[in-house]
């Protein structure tokens, strides 16, 4: 028989239960950051050429301690990545023009060598400005594989990066998804750009889950609010990362370039980037 006290008892214990399972679960959420961050070197172009040294010193303080470059600074590979390796940033990843020219393929992929880079990028893997079409699409995704094979052969991992032209519908689905599923995995992934997924009318983190293991690069950058969908810098926008980055760490993602198109002042930027992300728990 139930007796008001032992209701009462059994509703204390009951809530006393659950107040502490939702402390731990409380307890176990936002608990994870970023191991490392990233950007890539365009986004302070002018400023790396003046006291390149300075700048770059002035970016490890902000927290950062990976860069995406296509080429050294100063007078030799050897001479950059030595200053890098003393102040504690490292190249990660540089860009290779969509070739087929293999003089021009063979000086790109040598000066990824130069600076031990691990992944080659193509940042417009298209013949045309698009929107695409699928035979388009055959002609890119028949250029990535062999410009993956041929990377791969020179110890890189290659990469495209995509825009948001890749989400607008053509004859039979998107052209994100026909390169996708149309190169080998083991040779071709995808530096995925946030913003631009965004832009196009896509789910950033459903792209994540749909592609486990296609994605070892983020190139992170917000979105303004309003109709025009301005860029901004990490941290000023409306781009749900906390969400984004849980999913990537869970897979292993290991890194995040900052990334902010048209910016007037890319220190500034670095810097509140930087406070953002190294800070940020989720």
């Amino acid at each position: 028989m139930i007796t008001r006290r032992s209701f009462l008892g059994t509703s204390a214990t009951l809530s006393a239960s659950l107040l502490l399972f939702n402390q731990h679960l409380l307890a176990s959420v936002g608990k994870k950051k970023l191991k490392r961050i990233g950007y890539i070197s365009g986004i302070i172009g002018k400023e790396l050429k003046g006291d390149w040294k300075s700048v770059l010193k002035q970016t490890v303080d902000f927290g950062f301690t990976e860069i995406e470059t296509g080429k050294y600074l100063g007078d030799s590979a050897p001479g950059f990545l030595n200053y890098c390796k003393e102040i504690g940033i490292k190249p990660i990843a540089g860009g290779i023009s969509f070739t087929e020219k293999e003089d021009e393929l063979k000086k790109n992929l040598d000066n990824l060598a130069d600076l031990n880079m691990t992944y080659a990028v193509n940042y417009w893997p298209w013949k045309t400005g698009g929107p695409f079409k699928i035979e388009e699409c055959k002609k890119s995704a028949e250029l990535l594989n062999s410009l993956g094979e041929t990377c791969r052969k020179r110890g890189l991992t290659l990469c495209w990066h995509n825009h948001d032209k890749e989400f607008i519908p053509m004859e039979e689905g998107l052209p994100f998804d026909y390169l996708m599923t149309h190169t080998d995995k083991n040779l071709v992934k995808c530096e995925m750009d946030i913003y631009w997924v965004a832009k196009g009318g896509d789910e950033p983190l459903a792209i994540l889950k749909k592609y486990t293991g296609r994605i070892p690069i983020l190139h992170v950058k917000d979105m303004a609010p309003g109709e025009a969908k301005d860029f901004e810098c990490p941290g000023s926008g409306i781009i749900d990362f906390p969400s984004i980055f849980r999913e990537a760490t869970d897979q292993g993602i290991k890194h995040y370039f900052v990334e902010r198109d048209n910016v007037v002042d890319g220190m500034a930027c670095l810097k509140s980037s930087g406070a953002y992300l190294k800070n940020l728990t989720f």
